[in-house]
């Protein structure tokens, strides 16, 4: 009877162990001894043609800050990266050596005529303080906008990573703040002088002519010509779509979207280089490159014989 018992336990402990090493097994085999990432496993680009997007789940009323990955933020990036630093160095590069290049060429743009010794008043104090104002908020502005789309790749060598990151915190600071007086100036700028820079028949003609640049023709002009009225156009529509594409970054999210705000910063990005490379043009003509320009922002006053040959017909309005 005792062997027979034994026996009894021995069959079921056999079957026993029998019945949790076939419960073990399959459990075992989903446990690979080596991973394949790219075998069975959902892949990142799977999972964005299927879904459009990746998102997680969180807490927060917004629920933008749920997707992680979006196609889109892919073609943003690349655009930033890429596309925009192309831009950039072609447009600005390529002015600043056209003009090099005039410069050898051309030279100073002389008083022909030589200095008369008699100034007129061009511009009073009022209008060069919103000038001023103005330029030397788009200097910085556009250094410290410069700064986020080249900073890495052209500072950052040649400082330290604590050094650059003090450098582009203050230069966001700037561009942030100085957004306003900008804005302002542009503003300004445009109901100061909107009467005197309505494109006319004198201005094509003035156009035909090289602009008293090229050559040594003076054609007639009214107080500004046209490639003044090109660098106004410039100023207050480039001006104002940089601003307006500015602040929908500055405070984001206010009746926008995440795609609405990267087109924002692609047309600010955009707008802002091509801004950028008209300007040295006009800072060219008004320095080294016309002898008696810089007067007229400088002290408010030109030679007479300087708006005779540049400005006649504004001239002869003057004297009447």
């Amino acid at each position: 009877m005792t062997k027979l018992f034994t026996r009894v336990r021995l069959l079921l402990g056999a079957l026993a162990l029998f019945g949790l090493i076939c419960a073990v097994a399959p459990a075992g085999a989903q446990q690979p001894t080596s991973v394949n990432p790219t075998a069975s496993a959902v892949k990142e680009d799977q999972l964005l043609r299927a879904l459009g997007e990746v998102k997680g789940r969180g807490t927060i009323p917004d629920t933008k800050s749920y997707t992680i990955e979006h196609p889109a933020g892919r073609d943003w990036r690349h655009f930033h990266e890429v596309t925009l630093r192309w831009i950039g160095a072609v447009a600005i590069l390529g002015i600043l050596v056209v003009l090099v290049v005039f410069h050898l060429a051309r030279g100073m743009v002389r008083i022909e005529s030589g200095r008369s010794g008699r100034v007129i008043v061009r511009f009073n104090a009022a209008e060069r303080f919103v000038h001023w104002m103005t330029a030397s908020c788009f200097i910085v502005l556009g250094l410290s906008g410069l700064n986020i789309t080249f900073g890495r790749p052209l500072l950052l060598p040649l400082m330290s990573p604590e050094a650059f990151t003090l450098w582009s915190e203050w230069a966001k600071y700037a561009h942030n703040y100085l957004s306003f007086p900008f804005t302002l100036g542009v503003i300004l700028i445009f109901l100061m002088w909107l009467a005197g820079n309505i494109p006319n028949r004198v201005d094509v003609e003035w156009l035909k002519r090289g602009g008293g640049i090229i050559g040594h023709d003076h054609p007639p002009a009214e107080r500004f010509n046209g490639g003044q009225k090109m660098v106004y156009w410039i100023v207050v529509l480039g001006g104002g779509a940089v601003a307006i594409s500015g602040y929908v970054l500055i405070f984001p999210f206010y009746g926008t979207t995440v795609a609405t705000m990267q087109q924002a910063e692609m047309v600010h990005a955009i707008v802002a280089m091509l801004f950028i490379a008209a300007m040295p043009a006009h800072i060219y003509i008004g320095t080294i490159g016309m002898e008696g320009a810089f007067e007229a922002m400088g002290t408010g006053t030109v030679d007479l014989n300087w708006a005779r040959e540049h400005h006649a017909l504004w001239l002869e309005e003057q004297n009447r």
